[in-house]
C-alpha cells in the first residue's frame, strides 16, 4: 500500500537532518524506547492508544520486555465541528471534559456525545483486541503510550480510567506533544517522557517524515504480531 509522505516533496535525508524529525512511527517508538530503559524486564503494563499508538506502543513492549495491550478511548468532537474535542471517554466510561471546550453545551448533549461514543468503543474493544480484556492493572506500572499529544483528551480519559483500575504508577509517553500539554499531563500522571515539544507545534504529523493513519486492520496486525514473539 502506497502512503503519502507528511512532509511533501522534501527528501527523506533533507527532513531527517532536521532537528526533531522522525522516519516513521517506528523510529519514534524505538526512539522512545530508549528513553523508557528504566522500566525494561519491571514487569511494567505497556498500553497504546489506538489507532496510531498501536504501532508506537508495540516497539515499545517489544524494546522493554513488557506486556502490551490496547486502551480504547474515544473523543468527544463538538456537535458544530467534530473535529474540535470536547472531551474524551475511555472504555469503563471514564469522562474527561475540558472545561472550555464543553462551554455553552448542556449536560443533554454531552450524554449524547457520550453514548454515540460507546457504541464505537464496543465495536473497537472487539476489533482491536478481539473483545478480550485489558490485563489487570492493580498495583502495576502502566506506560501509556501514543505516537503522537494533540488536544491530549484520550489521554487524560485513558489515565482516570488507568487510575480507577488501581495502576500504581501512569507514565505518559509519546514522541511529540506541546509544551503546554505536557504541563498539563503532569497534573494527572505521575510521569510524562516526550521526546520533542516544538516551538510552534500544529500537529502530531509535524514531526514525521511518514505518517499516515492507521487502520483497525494495521493496529490488530501489530498486536496480533507480538502475540507471536512473547515467550
Amino acid at each position: 500500500m502506497q502512503r503519502q509522505s507528511a512532509a511533501g516533496g522534501a527528501s527523506s535525508e533533507t527532513i531527517l537532518n532536521r532537528k526533531g524529525m522522525f522516519k516513521d512511527r517506528k523510529d519514534a517508538a524505538q526512539q522512545l524506547a530508549k528513553a523508557l530503559e528504566k522500566y525494561k524486564d519491571t514487569g511494567a503494563i505497556v498500553l497504546g492508544i489506538p489507532r496510531g499508538g498501536a504501532e508506537t506502543a508495540y516497539y515499545v513492549a517489544k524494546h522493554l520486555h513488557a506486556d502490551l495491550s490496547l486502551l480504547v478511548a474515544r473523543k468527544l468532537g463538538h456537535p458544530t465541528n467534530p473535529e474540535y474535542a470536547v472531551g474524551a471517554i475511555a472504555e469503563d466510561g471514564s469522562v474527561y471534559l475540558n472545561p472550555e471546550a464543553q462551554s455553552g453545551l448542556s449536560n443533554e448533549m454531552i450524554a449524547k456525545l457520550k453514548e454515540q461514543q460507546q457504541k464505537e468503543i464496543v465495536r473497537r474493544v472487539q476489533a482491536l483486541r478481539q473483545g478480550e480484556p485489558l490485563p489487570a492493572l492493580k498495583g502495576k506500572t502502566v506506560l501509556l503510550v501514543d505516537d503522537g499529544i494533540a488536544t491530549g483528551s484520550t489521554v487524560f480519559a485513558a489515565i482516570r480510567m488507568c487510575r480507577h483500575m488501581g495502576a500504581a504508577r501512569i507514565v505518559v509517553a509519546a514522541p511529540v506533544s506541546g509544551r503546554d500539554k505536557k504541563r498539563e499531563l503532569l497534573d494527572e500522571a505521575d510521569e510524562v517522557v516526550i521526546l520533542e515539544t516544538p516551538d510552534f507545534y500544529t500537529g502530531v504529523s509535524q514531526v514525521y517524515y511518514n505518517f499516515y493513519n492507521l487502520t483497525d486492520e494495521e493496529a490488530l496486525e501489530f498486536m496480533n504480531q507480538w502475540k507471536k514473539e512473547i515467550p
